[in-house]
C-alpha cells in the first residue's frame, strides 16, 4: 500500500482548475445505491479513453461514501463503458451489498457514519477476499494508515485529492491484477519511447544503434516512433546495442 494526497476534511461535488476535489453540500434527493455500466456484458474491443490499454474482462467496481458526490465524482473520473461501478452512499446497505456482489476494486472511504472502520475492512476481507482496496479519507492519521496498511489496501488516499490521481491509482491497481492491459499501439510507442530515451541517455545517435545492433536505420526508426512492431530476436539485438538486458527494457513499460 502507499500513502498518497494530503490535505484537510472535505466531500466532493467538483474540481477547482487545479482539478482537487471541491467540498460540497450531500443532495438528500441522491439514490443510496447506484448502478452505471454495460447491461448483459461489456464491449471489450474499446480502449479506455486516454489510457492506450483495454479491460480484460468485466471489471466492476463499488464505491463506498456516504457523500453521493464521491461517487458521481468518481463515475465522471472513469467515464466510459469499460467499468461496472455500483455507488453505496447509504452506510446501512454496505453488508448486503458486500454479500450480494463480488468487485475488483472497492474505493472505500474510510470514515462512514454508524459503522467502525475496522468492522468495515473485517468484512470485505470476509466478503471480498479477492478485491482490492483503495482507501479515501477525510480524516488521516497514523493509526487509521497502519490498519489500512494490516488490511493490505492497495491505496490510502486522503482528501482533498486529484481526480487524475485517483484514475491513475484505479488503473495501476487494475492494472497490476492484469484486468487492465497495453493496447497493441500504446505497447509500441511506450516501447519505442524506452529504446530512444535509453539511446540518448547513452549520447548514441539512430545510426550509431544501427551500426551495433545490425538493424536497418529506418527499420530502427520505425520502431522507436511506435510504427512497427519489434521481434523478440530484433529487441535483443537493440537491447545489446544499447548495452542494456531486455528485462531492463520492458521494466519501463507500463505493462
Amino acid at each position: 500500500m502507499e500513502l498518497t494526497g494530503s490535505g484537510p476534511k472535505a466531500g466532493a461535488e467538483g474540481t477547482s482548475d487545479k482539478g482537487f476535489v471541491m467540498a460540497s453540500t450531500k443532495s438528500k434527493k441522491e439514490s443510496d445505491i447506484s448502478l452505471s455500466g454495460a447491461k448483459g456484458g461489456l464491449d471489450h474491443s474499446m480502449p479506455i479513453m486516454g489510457s492506450g490499454m483495454y479491460s480484460a474482462g468485466d471489471v466492476r467496481i463499488v464505491v463506498i461514501d456516504d457523500d453521493p458526490a464521491i461517487g458521481r465524482l468518481v463515475r465522471a473520473t472513469l467515464d466510459g463503458h469499460e467499468f461496472i461501478i455500483e455507488v453505496v452512499s447509504d452506510p446501512i446497505k454496505v453488508a448486503a451489498v458486500l454479500h450480494r456482489q463480488q468487485f475488483h476494486l472497492v474505493i472505500l472511504d474510510y470514515v462512514l457514519p454508524g459503522l467502525e472502520s475496522a468492522e468495515v475492512l473485517k468484512l470485505l476481507q470476509e466478503t471480498q477476499a479477492e478485491d482490492s482496496i483503495i482507501v479515501v479519507t477525510a480524516f488521516p492519521s497514523v493509526d487509521s494508515a497502519m490498519e489500512c496498511l494490516r488490511a493490505h489496501t492497495f491505496d490510502y488516499i486522503t482528501k482533498p485529492f486529484q481526480v487524475e490521481a485517483l484514475k491513475k491509482t484505479v488503473l495501476r491497481c487494475l492494472e497490476s491484477r492484469g484486468l487492465l492491459r497495453l493496447s497493441e499501439e500504446a505497447l509500441r510507442e511506450q516501447l519505442g519511447a524506452a529504446i530512444r530515451d535509453r539511446r540518448k541517455t547513452l549520447g548514441m545517435t539512430l545510426a550509431d544503434v544501427a551500426r551495433r545492433s545490425n538493424v536497418s536505420l529506418g527499420y530502427l526508426s520505425q520502431i522507436e516512433l511506435g510504427k512497427n512492431s519489434a521481434s523478440i530476436e530484433t529487441l535483443y539485438r537493440i537491447a545489446l546495442g544499447l548495452r542494456i538486458r531486455m528485462a531492463d527494457l520492458f521494466q519501463s513499460l507500463q505493462t
